[in-house]
C-alpha cells in the first residue's frame, strides 16, 4: 500500500529527489480511530509530495494484527500486521477508543521495536496513550486528547503531561486530536523540508497554522444527528447542566444499564456519555463567557462545576486558553 505522489516528474525533479532522502513512514491505525485524525496524519504528507513535485514521504498503513481495522466512520483499513513492518524513519500512531484493551503486550512490543529505529514517533488523538503504555514517552513531555488529560497524567507519572495542541519532545511528538495533528504534521514537514513548503501546504488546505484554539465539538442541541437513546440522554443532560446527573442516574431514568448507555453513545455520537456531557457543559460555559458579562464564578456554578479551579482546568483544556482570556478575545468587557 505504498503511497506515491499524484503527478509524473520531470528528469530534473527526479534528480532533485535523489538528493532529498525519502522519509519511510508507517502509519499504525488502531480500531475505533477517528477518520479525520487519520486524514490529518496522512494528507499533509500527500500534499508535501505534491507541492514538492517529488516523493518526500512514502508510507504504508499498518494494523496491530492480521485483521482489518475499522474506523468510527465505518471505513476499514486492510490488515497489514505490525510485526511484519520493516524499520522506518517515521512512525505515526493513530488511535481512538478502547485504548487499554488494545494496548496489548504484542502491540507495545512492536511499537518499541519500531521506535528504537525510527527517527521520530508521533501520536494522534489516543495515539499518545498507546505510546505511553508502550513505554516510549518516559521522561518526555506529551499531550493527549483533552478528555483524557487528567487521567493520562495520573496513569503515566513518568511523562510530563502538558495541556497544549501538540508537543514536541526530542524525537517524540504528540497531539490531542485531528486539528492539532495538522499543526503537528506541518511543523514536522517544516523541520524536515523548510517552512516555505509547510506554508504552501497550509495554503492549499486553506488552513491558518495555529491561528485558532480548537472550537467546541458539541453545542447545546448537539451537532450530531442523534435519535433514540442518545437523544433522550442528551435531553436529560441539557436539562441538568447546572446540577449534573450521574451517568448511573441517566441510565436508570432511561431504563437501562450504564454499559448499555455507553454502547449507545459509542454507536451514535462516537464518544462516551461522560465526554459528551462535559462537552455540553463546556459549550454552555463558552456561550456564557463570550456572550454575557456574568462573573466567571457564576458561570462555573451554572455549568455544574463546584470549584473555580476545576472549571478553569476544564475550560482551558477544552478551548486552549483561559475563560478570562477567551472573554477578552471575544470583546466582552
Amino acid at each position: 500500500m505504498s503511497q506515491k505522489p499524484e503527478e509524473h516528474f520531470t528528469q530534473s525533479e527526479s534528480n532533485l529527489a535523489q538528493h532529498e532522502r525519502i522519509t519511510q513512514t508507517a502509519v499504525l491505525v488502531l480500531d475505533g480511530s477517528n477518520t479525520l485524525s487519520l486524514a490529518a496524519a496522512v494528507d499533509p504528507m500527500r500534499a508535501a509530495n505534491r507541492q514538492a513535485g517529488h516523493t518526500l514521504f512514502d508510507w504504508d498503513f499498518v494494523t496491530p494484527g492480521a485483521v482489518d481495522v475499522r474506523l468510527t466512520s465505518g471505513l476499514r483499513v486492510p490488515a497489514n500486521p505490525l510485526h511484519r513492518t520493516a524499520p522506518v524513519d517515521l512512525l505515526l500512531v493513530v488511535a481512538g477508543f478502547d485504548l487499554e484493551a488494545q494496548a496489548t503486550p504484542a502491540l507495545c512490543a512492536g511499537i518499541r521495536r519500531l521506535a528504537a529505529r525510527a527517527g521520530t514517533v508521533a501520536g494522534i488523538d489516543g495515539g499518545p496513550w498507546i505510546m505511553a503504555r508502550a513505554g516510549i514517552l518516559r521522561r518526555h513531555r506529551a499531550t493527549t486528547h483533552w478528555e483524557d488529560l487528567e487521567t493520562f497524567a495520573q496513569t503515566f507519572p513518568e511523562t510530563e503531561t502538558v495541556n497544549a495542541r501538540f508537543v514536541e519532545s526530542g524525537d517524540r511528538l504528540t497531539s490531542g486530536g485531528a486539528a492539532p495533528a495538522i499543526d503537528m504534521m506541518l511543523r514536522l514537514i517544516g523541520r524536515r523540508h523548510g517552512t516555505a513548503l509547510a506554508e504552501k501546504i497550509a495554503g492549499s488546505f486553506i488552513y491558518d497554522i495555529g491561528a485558532l484554539p480548537p472550537g467546541p465539538q458539541h453545542r447545546r442541541g448537539g451537532v450530531h444527528d442523534m435519535s433514540g437513546v442518545a437523544a433522550r440522554a442528551q435531553a436529560l443532560m441539557e436539562a441538568h447542566l447546572e446540577d449534573p446527573l450521574t451517568l448511573q442516574e441517566i441510565a436508570r431514568r432511561l431504563g437501562m444499564s450504564l454499559r448499555a448507555l455507553q454502547l449507545h453513545f459509542r454507536k451514535g455520537p462516537g464518544v462516551s456519555p461522560r465526554a459528551h456531557y462535559l462537552a455540553l457543559r463546556l459549550a454552555e460555559a463558552e456561550r456564557l463567557v463570550c456572550r454575557t458579562r456574568r462573573p466567571l464564578h457564576d458561570v462555573a456554578l451554572a455549568t455544574g462545576f463546584n470549584s473555580q479551579s476545576s472549571f478553569a482546568r476544564a475550560y482551558t483544556a477544552r478551548f486552549g486558553l483561559s475563560a478570562r482570556r477567551h472573554r477578552a478575545c471575544s470583546g466582552v468587557a
